[in-house]
């Protein structure tokens, strides 16, 4: 049994070999949860979420019908289950999904994800781009990871840019969905050549004669 005190919550989480990280809070969790801030307004999904620690915190924090948990380990589902109940939520929606496959919702505020990065990236991959759609505009995706530069770029290619914070020697990314209308008042209008910039000064100096 694990008993934890996390932003002021104590929790206490019963774990199987099976599951990640299995003797104690994982680290890198840890780190991500540092850095998220959770509002009454959210609706947040734990993506991955192993036997439970992010989606049970964030149901404490802000009521259990506005999360959901997913995980493709039955497992971990299995277990996130039981220590929903045990931590007080026995109503928490918890199910097993590979990624977003079964979870159709699309208006996310917050999706919070600790992928298997020691693996290949075409997990986090699938996490990335699905997560992308299902934001909610303004929506925030947060991901832990101890690599970089991968998720770093990936993450600027999809969302547009991405906030990197190192903390504890993990890197957290966090990753808004920005309406259309923002992204294009940010797009700047090409830069003119010297030529038409000379021609521009000249008219502008012929209309003020």
């Amino acid at each position: 049994m694990i008993s934890v005190e996390i932003k002021g919550v104590k929790l206490q989480f019963e774990t199987d070999p099976s599951n990640f990280s299995p003797n104690h809070i994982d680290a890198g969790t840890l780190a991500m949860l540092s850095a998220a801030e959770f509002s009454q307004q959210d609706k947040i999904l734990d993506l991955g979420c192993g036997y439970g620690v992010v989606g049970i915190l964030a149901g404490k924090l802000i009521g259990g019908e506005k999360v959901l948990l997913c995980d493709a380990s039955e497992s971990a589902v299995t277990q996130a289950r039981l220590n929903a109940e045990r931590n007080g939520l026995p109503g928490l929606d918890i199910r097993l999904s590979d990624g977003f496959q079964d979870v159709p919702e699309n208006d996310w505020t917050l999706i919070l994800s600790n992928p298997p990065y020691h693996e290949d990236f075409s997990i986090p991959k699938r996490f990335i781009e699905g997560g992308f759609r299902k934001l909610a505009p303004g929506g925030k995706l947060m991901m832990v990871t101890k690599r970089l530069d991968w998720y770093k770029n990936k993450l600027i290619s999809v969302f547009g840019g991405v906030k990197v914070q190192e903390i504890q020697g993990y890197y957290v990314f966090t990753a808004e969905k920005r309406s259309v209308s923002v992204r294009k008042k940010e797009k700047k209008a090409p830069a003119l050549s010297k030529k038409l910039q000379r021609k521009q000064r000249k008219r502008t100096g012929t209309a003020t004669l």
